[in-house]
């Protein structure tokens, strides 16, 4: 097991920060009469939502097989990015170390923090160089790793992850927004061994509850305990808690819809193949393909008028656009345009 302080990682007045706590959440009453919160005492949503989110860490340490000491829900994974550069970084002194390209909110977070953002640069396949990543290390020291697996906007997955986690001292972060997708294997079963390790998981991609705004991170209890010391009281409404907690009742109308978009997604690739402006196609392990084009300007028009909206990726990725799997008859369509041009 790594051996990492993680106090002395934390800042020093997030360290003697003391969280808000709600009583209600934190006490066990029978039958009592809720006067404590100068909350209406009419209407159906009338209260506030479970601070500490206790019935929906309970789920899901139950279908992670995880404890739930180890589990942070947050308003989104946006929000966790967020209260993990503030509990860590200090402001106009540490740096954040982001694989270029990648998921562009860990920089958003850093910056508005005042943080340095220092980039990975990724190879011709978007593979990450270890010697490179070695050097940025040793040169800068970065407080924060960001490793997101499978990568967006690119697809694929970080080769040999546990090398990058053994060879940093800071706090690294793994975003497996899109793990349902692939085969490979979660970070999650890593956290009882690096203590530094926190892993971001959602249930915007393929749950299908995006407009829902739930993120989850697993990490170590005392990482854990931090997010709930900065995090904002009732940071997750009632009604996405409750969705939440529907979806994982139901796991096999998940399952279900996992399966129907690997089967979209493997059908489109090769729809791919016979498509005369594609230059090519890249790996993906997620719900979505990074395309290059021959006209990519030509193509991003054409399907933009026909209203099928599409993620400009060029010219930061050249001639390249990113599209998302949708249903059959989404991309039926899709396929029908790309053909015609």
């Amino acid at each position: 097991m790594t051996t990492v302080n993680i106090k002395k990682l934390v800042r020093k007045n997030i360290l003697e920060l003391r969280p808000y706590v709600s009583f209600r959440d934190n006490s066990q009453f029978e039958n009592p009469l809720l006067m404590d919160a100068n909350e209406s005492p009419f209407g159906e949503f009338n209260r506030y939502p479970d601070s500490t989110h206790r019935n929906l860490r309970e789920k899901i340490s139950a279908f992670k097989n995880i404890s739930a000491n180890q589990i942070a829900i947050g308003n989104g994974s946006d929000e966790l990015i967020d209260l993990i550069i503030k509990i860590f970084c200090e402001p106009k002194k540490d740096s954040v170390l982001v694989m270029n390209p990648s998921f562009a909110m860990y920089g958003f977070y850093a910056v508005i923090n005042e943080n340095k953002v220092l980039q990975l640069n990724l190879n011709d396949n978007f593979e990450i160089v270890e010697e490179e990543f070695l050097n940025i290390i040793k040169e800068n020291q970065p407080k924060i790793l960001f490793l997101c697996s499978p990568n967006n906007p690119t697809g694929n997955s970080v080769d040999d992850i546990e090398f990058y986690i053994q060879n940093f001292a800071g706090i690294i972060v793994v975003d497996e927004a899109y793990i349902e997708f692939s085969e490979q294997k979660s970070c999650i079963e890593l956290i009882n061994e690096y203590p530094n390790l926190i892993v971001l998981q959602t249930f915007s991609k393929a749950w299908g509850l995006a407009g829902a705004r739930v993120g989850t991170a697993f990490s170590s209890e005392e990482i854990i305990n931090l997010i709930y010391t900065v995090k904002s009281p009732f940071n997750v409404n009632v009604l996405s808690q409750n969705l939440v907690l529907e979806k994982l009742n139901n796991i096999e109308d998940f399952q279900n819809n996992l399966n129907e978009i690997l089967i979209e997604r493997n059908w489109l690739e090769t729809q791919f193949e016979n498509i005369e402006c594609i230059s090519k196609v890249f790996p993906t392990d997620a719900n979505f393909f990074l395309i290059e084009f021959k006209n990519v300007e030509k193509v991003y028009s054409t399907l933009l008028e026909n209203e099928i909206l599409t993620s400009k990726r060029f010219p930061q990725i050249p001639n390249c656009i990113r599209l998302n799997v949708g249903s059959k008859k989404e991309n039926e369509k899709l396929i029908n345009v790309l053909k015609n041009i």
